[in-house]
């Protein structure tokens, strides 16, 4: 019995620390959402998230489908702050020589796609908000494949992928925060920075107890809900207060402690929560990816992606701007230039800020979100693969 008490942890704790995982998990959980709103139960699934709570304490959030695209992901959001806040002190993003290539290749990869969107939409007035639906990055979709292809991928070149999805997802915040914001709310906002700044202050007098954090993050999200600014970017804001020590180990750092300890809760119940409640879309009736939303979106994933993305790194390279990453061959790096098209939950949230209460529009951009998703997937694993360090 004692043998089996430990056994379990340990197992648990391999899982938790396998970069596969979250990916793996990610992946199943959309199928489940698939086959929940393709069966006699999408009823029952849609009712689940889209009927009105008997009760709620916040009245803005009335259904659970809010309460994780308005809240759960405001925590995931948090997350993401407190990466790209570590990454930009003391990581990748540290040094102008290591995050050259990786912001030249994330702007790119962003630019294209929305223009590779842009070109392919048919009514621009009613779709051409969708414009950053291809634009995202899902990082723990294309960290597990990479996880899946071993020591075929160099170290630098997982250094390199996760760098361009860090300032990816920082481009997605900025973007969620500017283009998908209607009827600011002065007071909401003066509240919000005001809190902003208590947090701020609390930073500058090295307080490194988390619970005045907490609690002031709590009510920077209340606030920003409120405001007209979509709730989730209150996340980045309050990681962006955490304090951190430059070279600090990390039970010597509050944000390094809140990241360790938020990161498994983030990649095993936050993003599978939001992915089952958003990638259920029904495949019947006039589903087709061929569509102009869904293809554009598609496009925009697979074709925009790997060409603002590897073809920044190549004219970069070739204009002596920045160097590529060690070790990595050409072909490699279109590999993972597919893989940057694996925009899942990012680019199913934007998609439902897009096009607000349309539900035909929403499903529509879903189903090109998938389908882009799948095929950037499986080129880029494809590709990665059978390429050799010299390709």
């Amino acid at each position: 019995m004692t043998k089996r008490r430990q056994f379990v942890p340990a197992r648990v704790r391999t899982l938790l620390h396998n970069e596969a995982a979250p990916g793996v998990l990610l992946m199943l959980v959309a199928a489940a959402a698939l086959i929940a709103a393709n069966s006699p139960l999408e009823p029952a699934y849609h009712a689940l998230f889209h009927d009105v709570l008997p009760w709620t304490p916040v009245a803005k959030l009335n259904n659970l489908h809010l309460w994780i695209n308005d809240a759960v992901m405001a925590l995931f959001f948090f997350v993401v702050g407190l990466e790209i806040k570590r990454e930009v002190l003391d990581g990748a993003l540290a040094k102008a020589e290591t995050r050259r290539m990786p912001m030249i290749a994330a702007a790119a990869g962003m630019a294209v796609p929305a223009l590779v969107y842009l070109a392919v939409i048919d009514d621009f007035s009613t779709l051409a908000r969708g414009w950053a639906i291809p634009a995202a990055t899902d990082i723990a979709f294309a960290m597990g494949v990479i996880a899946l292809l071993g020591k075929r991928v160099p170290p630098s070149l997982r250094l390199f992928l996760l760098t361009v999805a860090i300032v990816d997802d920082l481009g997605a915040v900025v973007i969620i925060a500017l283009a998908y914001t209607a009827g600011l709310k002065l007071a909401w906002l003066g509240a919000a920075a005001v809190v902003l700044a208590a947090m701020a202050l609390l930073a500058r007098m090295r307080s490194d107890r988390a619970w005045p954090y907490i609690l002031l993050a709590i009510a920077l999200w209340f606030a920003v809900l409120h405001s007209g600014v979509h709730a989730t970017v209150a996340g980045v804001l309050a990681a962006f207060a955490i304090p951190l020590r430059p070279g600090a180990r990390s039970h010597d750092s509050l944000l390094l402690r809140m990241e360790h300890a938020l990161v498994p809760w983030s990649g095993f119940l936050i993003v599978p929560l939001f992915g089952f409640a958003n990638a259920g879309v029904s495949l019947g009736g006039d589903a087709s990816l061929l569509a102009p939303l869904p293809l554009a979106i598609a496009l925009g994933l697979v074709l925009g992606k790997q060409i603002g993305i590897f073809g920044s790194i190549v004219i970069a390279e070739r204009l002596g701007v920045a160097q590529r990453p060690t070790g990595a061959s050409l072909t490699q790096l279109w590999g993972i230039s597919l893989l940057c098209g694996i925009g899942f939950t990012m680019s199913l949230f934007i998609g439902a800020l897009a096009f607000p209460g349309n539900m035909e529009l929403i499903d529509e951009a879903k189903l090109g979100v998938l389908g882009g998703s799948l095929i950037a997937a499986l080129a880029g694993f494809a590709v990665l693969r059978w390429a050799g360090p010299k390709a």
